[in-house]
């Protein structure tokens, strides 16, 4: 899809010169870090969601659970 947008100066003169160095199109190059920016954001968004989902439990091991892998450790047959 053909679009125009507006830019800084300085911004389009450095697309420009990275576009080149990289042997690609200036349309290529804004697909591709739109593309990249967006990705960006979704991980970002997922990374939020799980941050929220966990955040209101603890991450304290069981009690019980410890006790129990405490007693399967075979303390006194080896030596560290």
């Amino acid at each position: 899809m053909k679009t125009a947008i507006s830019i800084p100066d300085t911004i389009f003169k450095k697309a420009e010169r990275v576009a080149h160095e990289l042997g690609m199109s200036r349309s290529e190059l804004y697909a591709n870090a739109v593309a990249a920016f967006i990705e960006e954001k979704d991980e970002q968004s997922v990374i939020e969601r799980l941050n929220n989902v966990y955040s209101g439990r603890s991450s304290a091991i069981d009690e019980n659970l410890y006790t129990i892998q405490y007693r399967s450790l075979k303390l006194n047959e080896e030596k560290w």
